[in-house]
């Protein structure tokens, strides 16, 4: 199991390389200043099955960065085990699903044009989330679950450094994320398969470490000359995200009651959004100008517009906010036949005032990752070359 094995030092490989990479030596001067945390695993296959071996660098489960939009992925996967409990007849992934409003500012979802239908879906939302990180599904599925379902079922697959406790990029209090939209799901033909009323849980699930950043503030355009707090913001450590890409695409490394639990199509639909590139969409199409492979693909291509090569799968969540830039990813070359989990975090906000929209995500995250993702890339074919 993931938690058993043993994990290397990554620091060697790095040191030894870096000189070929300026972004990537400046940042690694400077750890603590960019608070990287980088997880990586070598898949080394052969005719029977694969070997894996782990590295780090600088990770610490109880060091605090925001997660931004990497939570939606387990949302995502939780969204796919929750319909397939239910057991209910021609309730899937593709069923109607209209959102209502019991309350302020809670608001619909009756209809939705990027859908080949016009209508929602789980996995149309799926879609959406995975392919260009749509913060609008994303919301849908966390009041589809509820803060209880999302963070009990994390905690019970052994994914205990998650709170996931607000909507993303909308003004809802505390309070108003405590409270769940009524939910309906219907048929091809309009009927009704399943009716959720409002739920609403009397605690939000918080950080209990009440973590804060920075220096100061933004809030409605004036400075707070104080750390921001996130005690009600959502938590992710790097640990529980790589190990949720793992639970996904290697779900045999985790014992059963670990694992998501949903069906193999399901899981098949999870992994084939992972890796679509924006560009191969149809509904919705994504212009490649605005959207190029890299959107959403920060290792190896990160802020470049190139393609990625059909021969590389790329199967991932990044998030990116307050500073942070943030990727977890598995990475197949199958023309080379060589494969790598990598998941790391940067923060790249120099002047530590958050809110104020002057981070260096351009100019030192993204080109972070691109430089971590191509030493890592260049040190596995080495290794495969000198076998």
């Amino acid at each position: 199991m993931q938690a058993a094995v043993s994990c290397q030092p990554l620091d060697s490989i790095l040191t030894q390389r870096k000189a070929h990479y300026p972004v990537l030596a400046k940042v690694l001067d400077e750890p603590e200043k960019y608070q990287v945390q980088i997880l990586y695993t070598r898949v080394e296959s052969d005719t029977t099955k694969a070997r894996l071996h782990y590295y780090h660098y600088q990770v610490d489960p109880s060091r605090y960065f925001y997660p931004a939009s990497t939570v939606k992925l387990p949302l995502a996967a939780l969204a796919l085990q929750w319909l397939a409990e239910q057991q209910i007849p021609h309730l899937t992934e593709d069923s109607v699903m209209l959102t209502d409003t019991a309350r302020a500012p809670q608001t619909v979802a009756h209809q939705d044009p990027t859908a080949p239908s016009g209508l929602p879906s789980i996995s149309h939302y799926i879609k959406k989330i995975l392919l260009v990180s749509d913060n609008d599904a994303s919301n849908r599925l966390y009041e589809l679950l509820g803060q209880e379902y999302i963070n009990e079922q994390l905690l019970q697959k052994g994914l205990s450094n998650t709170v996931i406790n607000h909507r993303l990029s909308v003004p809802f209090s505390d309070d108003d994320n405590r409270y769940f939209n009524p939910v309906r799901f219907l048929d091809n033909e309009g009927n009704m398969i399943l009716q959720l009323g409002e739920r609403k849980i009397s605690e939000s699930y918080r950080n209990n470490q009440q973590p804060k950043l920075g220096i100061a503030y933004y809030k409605g355009g004036e400075l707070v000359a104080e750390p921001m707090d996130f005690t009600l913001k959502n938590r992710q450590s790097l640990n529980d995200f790589d190990g949720v890409i793992k639970r996904i695409i290697l779900p045999e490394l985790f014992a059963p009651e670990q694992r998501f639990r949903f069906s193999d199509s399901q899981r098949s639909l999870l992994m084939q959004y992972m890796r679509t590139m924006p560009r191969h969409s149809r509904n919705p199409e994504y212009p490649e100008l605005e959207y190029p492979d890299s959107y959403v693909k920060y290792f190896i291509f990160g802020g470049q517009p190139d393609r990625i090569p059909d021969h590389i799968n790329y199967y991932n969540k990044n998030g990116q906010a307050y500073g942070h830039v943030i990727d977890g990813a598995y990475i197949e070359d199958t023309k080379e036949g060589i494969a790598f989990f990598l998941t790391v975090i940067i923060y790249t906000n120099e002047n530590q005032i958050l809110n104020d929209d002057t981070y260096e995500t351009d100019t030192i995250g993204q080109p972070f990752m691109r430089e971590l993702g191509d030493l890592i890339y260049n040190y596995q074919l080495g290794l495969k070359r000198m076998r």
